[in-house]
């Protein structure tokens, strides 16, 4: 909850005025349950009544209901978090262990079952810069998404002709390395129960390297341009009060004459959960061509088993084994990650390794680097809060990263030594210095924003400086600029920023990064410009658009939308998309289209 002060009324859903975010380790931050929720301001304080129906949450079939429960409170004008049940700071609220119990709970007696159906319709009208011959074409589709409560802990999902236009568009980013960027979830199918699928998967350094063996962006959007998906299904829980299980089967369409075959996903995972937050599991995934176009050897498979291991109450080991099998690639295609953390209330220290190989290949997840590596990483935080200094620190939060990696054949390929001093002062403003030491060994040319970088070693220093005013008030802002060598030459990066807000109804954000480049093979620089504002006129009725430029690209981006919201992020949707390709490259997405959708939550047991 956030503490923003006035009364107001509203339900669940995914959207709203607010900017919305993806998953993270199967967190979900944009749950559209079915729910209703009143606050206000009275002589006792600020109070919030939220009102969610039994059957759109699990909980055992029995009379006796014990819940274990948390609740965080954010209270933005004092820049405090208040937890129901108290944690040590070294923790959050996903220390379910710690939760406090809720006694008492007469929930209906008996399994009655939930059946949900959510009919769409959608239309729009587009051009695309790519054809414009064909002048505006107009498009009408409709489709429908199934919820049905199998059990009180395990639900079945079901969608057809699969629709997202209401769903917020990615940020442009800008690649400064030759490795993948990586862009969030952000699609509620795929959002809801996300926890169900996801492996222990963590790194103590820097978050170089990143591998995620399911990634369900893979499904339905390739080139930022989506894949029209026929339909799937997906049944996710837990089947005993220690066992959760993960079903998942799409199937997309063919798009175009050899352009895109049609293909099917299958994702199986299952987790037994042990004492002491440690758990054991397997994943299995599967892409499987189909249609016409699709060849007997058109498939990629992964394997997986996963698992982690508490040590008392601040230490934990966690890690996977997995392998690929891809027609063509029978060389090294497994995987290897383990990570260690011990977490106190003044230290947090980690320390990991991992090994891919060569031909490890999960086309249905995420490696931001290819190829084969071995990697090492340790990490040091320290947090204090002292008494008394002259410079008025609240707290102080230094820490220290060190990664590196090898190629299999022994070779350093990246050495990254992060030192940052960080703290917060009295009045939550922040301030930090960090110096960086990086190694780099490049064995083939690759471009940067159309400036080579040649093969070789190289090696570099980067020192930035950072700031942001109190971000609880209702304005803020922040700045980071960095000063650094830049493979066979040097960068200048400077990232201002802004943020206001009015009460809970409209929210300002804008950011903006200048890198001056200054390589031997030339000189250019980069700006990345983005506004995003979101006005809530009411709980159930919002307006939110994101203008973003990406001069590297050549691109700039408008996507504005109003939602009128009902139950569970239904209701109707206004969205207007505009993306121009300033330059040679145009995405197959550019152009300009207008889309209206309806959608209807029907409640068929209720």
């Amino acid at each position: 909850m956030t503490d923003e002060g006035g009364a107001r009324r509203g339900s669940g859903s995914g959207g709203g005025g607010g900017f919305s975010r993806g998953s993270g380790n199967g967190f979900n931050l944009n749950w559209d349950g079915a729910w209703q929720v009143q606050t206000e301001i009275s002589d006792i304080g600020w109070s919030a009544e939220f009102a969610i129906p039994f059957r759109t949450i699990r909980y055992p079939d029995r009379e006796d209901q014990v819940w274990g429960m948390n609740f965080q409170r954010n209270i933005r004008r004092r820049n405090e978090t208040a937890y129901w049940a108290p944690l040590p700071r070294q923790y959050n609220l996903y220390r379910v262990s710690l939760a406090g119990q809720l006694t008492g709970v007469r929930a209906p007696a008996g399994f009655t079952g939930n059946l949900q159906v959510t009919p769409y319709v959608v239309g729009e009208m587009a051009t695309r810069e790519r054809e414009p011959s064909l002048g505006v074409q107009g498009f009408g589709d409709y489709g429908a998404d199934l919820k049905y409560s199998v059990t009180p802990g395990l639900t079945l999902d079901g969608t057809w002709r699969t629709d997202f236009a209401q769903v917020e568009v990615d940020e442009q980013q800008i690649n400064l390395d030759r490795f993948n960027l990586f862009f969030p979830e952000k699609r509620p199918f795929f959002l809801e129960n996300a926890g169900a699928f996801s492996v222990a998967n963590q790194s103590s350094g820097r978050n170089l390297g990143q591998t995620e063996l399911f990634f369900s962006r893979r499904i339905g959007i390739q080139d930022g341009a989506q894949i029209p998906i026929m339909g799937g299904a997906r049944m996710s829980g837990k089947v005993t009060d220690s066992t959760t299980v993960g079903f998942l089967n799409m199937q997309t369409e063919q798009v175009g004459t050899g352009v895109n075959t049609a293909n099917n996903f299958s994702v199986a995972r299952l987790r037994r959960d042990l004492p002491n937050r440690s758990s054991i599991g397997g994943l299995f995934v599967n892409r499987q061509g189909t249609g016409s176009l699709a060849l007997g050897d058109d498939y990629n498979r992964t394997y997986a088993f996963d698992g982690r291991w508490g040590i008392g109450e601040n230490g934990m080991v966690q890690g996977y084994m997995a392998r690929t099998e891809t027609p063509g690639r029978d060389g090294r295609d497994h995987a290897v990650s383990v990570t260690s953390q011990y977490s106190s209330e003044a230290w947090r220290l980690g320390a990991g390794y991992q090994e891919n190989g060569e031909d490890f290949n999960p086309e249905v997840g995420y490696l931001r680097r290819w190829g084969g590596f071995r990697k090492v990483d340790f990490s040091v935080y320290n947090t204090t809060r002292p008494d008394d200094n002259p410079v008025k620190y609240q707290e102080l939060t230094p820490h220290m990263t060190y990664t590196r990696f090898w190629n299999l054949d022994g070779i350093m390929e990246t050495t990254f030594v992060h030192l940052h001093y960080d703290g917060q002062f009295e009045d939550s403003s922040r301030a930090g210095v960090s110096y960086d030491i990086r190694q780099e060994y490049v064995f083939e040319d690759f471009t940067v924003s159309g400036l080579t970088v040649p093969a070789g070693r190289w090696d570099f220093e980067e020192l930035t400086y950072s700031y942001s005013s109190n971000r609880s008030a209702p304005f803020s802002a922040g700045i980071r600029a960095t000063t650094a060598g830049f493979f066979n030459g040097n960068i200048v990066t400077i990232r201002p920023s802004i943020n206001a807000r009015y009460g809970e109804t409209f929210n300002l954000s804008l950011s903006y990064s200048r890198n001056d480049i200054d390589l031997p093979s030339g000189s250019t620089i980069t700006n990345l410009s983005s506004i995003d504002i979101g006005y809530n006129f009411s709980p159930r009725l919002y307006a939110q658009t994101l203008l973003q430029h990406n001069d590297s690209a050549d691109l700039w981006a408008v996507n504005f939308r109003v939602g009128w919201l009902q139950d569970a992020n239904t209701g109707l949707f206004f969205v207007y998309n505009e993306t121009d390709g300033l330059g040679d490259f145009i995405p197959s997405y550019a152009g300009r289209s207008v889309i209206l959708k309806y959608s209807y939550l029907f409640d068929v047991l209720d």
